[in-house]
């Protein structure tokens, strides 16, 4: 028997060593952590681009009786039943290492794997992972990151999740095919959106996906392989310069909440179609010489706008008095992130619901909302033949396709103005 297993390792290792240079197994004892009774532990040290981690094997043996050549017990040990019988253990677990450490090499996931989480795959059961838990554990690594908007999105997820199962613990064996089926009916009998169920079904693969590259379910358990996350074509958001115009003639006083409304919507449209949350962590000091430059919290991508006389004309009335690292707009408060990120939320809620009264104000029936600046932007840029390309880098999309989804369904109203060019 020890005979077929030493074969077995020798065959194993040598086509790892054609697969991979950097990843290996191999089993020695832990003389740095000795216990009172003055054994020291057997581990598996596994190397992986250049760096090594203990994986432990469960046994102890006193420093005298390990043969550090050849990496076995010596025979006279006598504390276990038998010290051939040991060794032929680890020989086997260490084969069996290696034979998942070839498997990952064949498919191509060896090299994309850190260390940590190659010991996880080729140690953690997944049985004994809670789909649950571990969705807790990345919130809260999210908020440690201060991805406040990320994490709010799994807490999202994991409540519905949560309210649909009804019990302490999800096993992620258990999230098959037919959980997201029973899931997806309970979503949708409620008179609940395809779309928002889009959202929660991309947050469980984002999860899943995870688990899988860390090694706490197996890629043969996926479930989204034949399931298909279905989403809803929404309306255009966007409306015409004649009506952003009546936007722009309304007169308020200084302190009226709707004054700071109609500047938000006018400050995100000229520029570029900013968001509400990076306009309201806008600072003096992202604008210089002219121009505004600050990156995206969404993206992270940076931004370099030029401040033109109309969008000055707004700004002047927030720069008056403040500091280079004071925020332009009164939307943040408080000093500590998550309280800004709360700020944020709830400012932006009230100015989607001070935007239905400046669209009542204006006679304007779309429905104004704090996206409708972005796309109104957009929409307007491509009436005035800026080309895609253009567009796409203002907007500061990685590609084209992203751009291309604020033009695939024009409103109706800028299809008719592109018709009336057809007249002879």
């Amino acid at each position: 028997m020890l005979y077929d297993i030493e074969k077995r390792v020798q065959m194993v290792c040598k086509l790892f060593v054609s697969l991979s240079m950097q990843t290996n197994i191999n089993i020695s004892l832990d003389t740095r952590r000795k216990r009172a009774d003055g054994t020291c532990p057997i581990i598996f040290r596994l190397g992986h681009h250049r760096r090594t981690v203990p994986i432990p094997s469960g046994f102890f043996v006193p420093p005298k009786f390990w043969n550090e050549n050849t990496r076995e017990i010596k025979k006279a040990y006598e504390g276990v039943s038998s010290a051939t019988r040991l060794n032929n253990l680890l020989a086997k677990k260490k084969a069996d290492l290696m034979d998942g450490i070839t498997a990952l090499e064949e498919v191509g996931r060896l090299d994309e794997l850190t260390i940590t989480e190659l010991k996880n795959v080729l140690t953690k059961p997944s049985d004994s992972v809670c789909f649950f838990k571990y969705t807790e554990k990345i919130i809260d690594e999210l908020v440690e990151a201060k991805r406040f908007g990320n994490s709010r999105a799994y807490k999202s997820a994991l409540g519905a999740l949560k309210n649909f199962y009804k019990k302490d613990t999800l096993r992620f064996e258990e999230v098959t095919h037919a959980f997201l089926k029973r899931f997806e009916t309970a979503h949708l009998k409620k008179g609940n959106s395809v779309n928002g169920l889009s959202t929660y079904m991309r947050t469980i693969r984002a999860i899943y996906n995870r688990g899988i590259k860390e090694g706490v379910i197996s890629q043969n358990r996926y479930p989204f392989k034949h399931y298909k996350i279905r989403t809803v074509s929404t309306a255009k958001r966007a409306i015409s310069k004649e009506k952003i115009r009546k936007i722009l003639d309304l007169e308020f006083e200084l302190d009226s909440p709707l004054f700071h409304t109609r500047n938000y919507f006018l400050c995100s449209y000229l520029m570029n179609g900013m968001s509400f949350i990076d306009m309201a962590f806008l600072k003096v000091d992202n604008i210089i010489d002219g121009r505004i430059q600050y990156s995206r919290k969404k993206t992270s991508k940076p931004y370099n706008i030029s401040v033109t006389d109309q969008l000055s004309s707004i700004l002047k009335f927030y720069l008056k008095g403040k500091k280079k690292r004071d925020f332009i707009f009164p939307i943040i408060r408080r000093d500590n992130p998550q309280g800004q990120y709360y700020d944020v939320q709830w400012e932006r809620k009230r100015y989607n619901k001070r935007l239905k009264e400046i669209a009542d104000l204006c006679g304007i029936e779309d429905k104004l909302t704090s996206y409708v600046s972005r796309h109104s932007m957009a929409t307007n840029l491509i009436l005035n033949d800026v080309p895609i390309n253009v567009l796409s880098k203002m907007m500061g999309h990685a590609d084209l396709q992203t751009t291309e989804i604020y033009i695939k369904d024009l409103p109706i109203n800028i299809m008719d103005e592109y018709q009336e060019r057809l007249t002879l």
